[in-house]
């Protein structure tokens, strides 16, 4: 095979055997029961098998079928431990590799977008990639300047294949939900094929990653590495080195967790308002701790950021009105916060709901932003999920009747990922530190000192008062956490 299978019926019979195959396994489980094995290492083995295939199969078709894994091993914090533990170490695996590309396909991408003596623009070239991704994978090699550089290869295909499966796995997304117990898949389906598919234009992706590189040039906090070269299927960066998120994840210490994911929440902030774009792709493989040397504190190290694929444009940062409906909301004004929603579109014309009931439904969920330090766990997640997963709950009976706004809704699933990554790093973050240094609204605006009424007749800053009060970002309320039992 030297390229993605792009036969519509090999993939559709691929993608379809994860569901039967599903199937097959329990009968056979059935079968180990009656057999006198107890339900319990039975129910163990069929979920690691399923985890198995189901990393086996995403990760062979690449394209928009491993970008539906990457997507579940962000949300797998919300799950039961006992359901999301056999499917941790297989899905987190679609976070940092896949199974590669052969090396002449490689070679006959370079030859086609560099030409075909491309191998004169470099001084090494790995064959063996040092990644593979769902469009593409990185190889490592030394540029003809000297520079280390890391070259991102499409695969050949990519976007046909990218389209293909999303539409595939939305036919039957029903029958995924044996696979991911608890998630209602189909929006999450719908939303990633609304949205990667411009990751197949590496000229927007290279126009994304440049402004950031430049903006962040030098910054103590965040990395990112500047754009070297770009044409349609082949993109070059510089190289960088540092830990995996997803080893910090594994293995790293409190020290490491901690600084992870006081930067990662950060980068989220900052991010938008500094440069105009929200880095919309927030799973563990894009994201490196860099240590400026071996005996480097570790509250020195910085955040390195890969991969300007997706992003949500946003010249003017994140809405004011998210700042302002979360101050708010934790400040207890019901009736003002109730507006807000209305107003932006989170609450129909055509409902009515009680305003203390909506704000106690959101303030568990905005807790991080309260405490001068929040311990992000997983269990917290799962708690959050459970009530207002729970078709008997109140919260749950509540957040049906909410709805998300289109222009809500990358800024919605990148907080919600970023939540994610933060539990599955069990971080202690102090949250409201960079809402207050980065999201508009957060921190009341003081009123500029006003002309005289008896010769203006009214006081500045009127209308900037206007303005703050409309909007809402209940993103990280209710539709944060649905979309995590979702």
């Amino acid at each position: 095979m030297s390229d993605l299978p792009r036969k519509a019926v090999t993939r559709t019979a691929k993608l379809a055997a994860l569901p039967l195959g599903f199937a097959g396994r329990a009968t056979w489980g059935l079968g180990k029961r009656i057999g006198g094995r107890s339900a319990e290492i039975v129910g163990r083995e069929l979920q690691q098998r399923t985890a198995e295939q189901l990393f086996k199969v995403l990760g062979e078709l690449k394209g928009g079928a491993m970008k539906f894994g990457q997507a579940l091993s962000v949300f797998e914090s919300a799950l039961p431990e006992e359901i999301a533990g056999p499917y941790r170490a297989a899905l987190t695996k679609l976070q940092e590799a896949a199974p590669p590309m052969p090396t002449s396909a490689v070679h006959a991408v370079l030859a086609e977008q560099l030409g075909e003596e491309w191998r004169e623009l470099f001084e090494e070239f790995e064959d063996k990639p040092a990644a593979a991704a769902s469009i593409g994978q990185v190889h490592r090699a030394v540029w003809h300047d000297g520079r280390e550089v890391a070259v991102k290869v499409q695969y050949p295909g990519a976007g046909q294949a990218l389209l293909s499966d999303l539409t595939q796995l939305s036919r039957f997304a029903r029958l995924l939900g044996p696979l991911i117990p608890g998630m209602d898949v189909k929006p999450l389906i719908a939303e990633l094929r609304d949205r990667v598919s411009e990751e197949l234009d590496y000229s927007l992706e290279a126009q994304a990653q440049q402004a950031h590189a430049e903006e962040f040039a030098d910054d103590p906090d965040v990395v990112v590495p500047s754009v070297v070269h770009q044409c349609d299927q082949v993109l070059v960066t510089e190289w960088m080195d540092g830990l995996p998120l997803s080893e910090v994840i594994t293995d790293g210490t409190d020290e490491q967790r901690d600084r992870a994911g006081q930067l990662l929440a950060r980068f989220l902030f900052s991010g938008p308002a500094r440069t105009g774009l929200l880095h919309a792709d927030p799973h563990p493989g894009n994201f490196r701790l860099l240590a400026d040397g071996p005996d480097s504190p570790v509250e020195e190290w910085r955040l390195g950021v890969l991969d300007f694929g997706t992003v949500d444009r946003l010249p003017d940062g994140l809405p004011p009105t998210i700042g302002t409906s979360l101050r708010m909301t934790l400040d207890g004004e019901a009736d003002a916060v109730y507006q807000l929603l209305c107003e932006e579109g989170f609450v129909r014309e055509s409902i009515e709901l009680d305003p203390d009931a909506v704000l106690e439904y959101l303030l568990p969920i905005i807790e991080p932003a309260l405490a001068e330090e929040f311990t992000f766990t997983r269990s917290w997640m799962r708690h959050q999920a459970a009530r207002v997963g729970d078709p008997r709950s109140p919260a749950h009976q509540l957040g049906k009747q909410l709805n998300l706004p289109p222009a809500y809704l990358l800024i919605h699933r990148v907080t919600l990922s970023t939540i994610g990554v933060l539990c599955q790093l069990g971080a202690a973050v102090r949250l409201r530190d960079e809402l207050e240094a980065w999201l508009p609204g957060f921190v009341p605006e003081e009123e500029p000192p006003g002309p005289d009424i008896s010769e203006a007749g009214t006081v500045l800053g009127a209308e900037a008062a206007t303005e703050a009060g409309t909007g809402i970002g209940a993103d990280l309320g209710k539709e944060a956490v649905e979309e995590t039992t979702a």
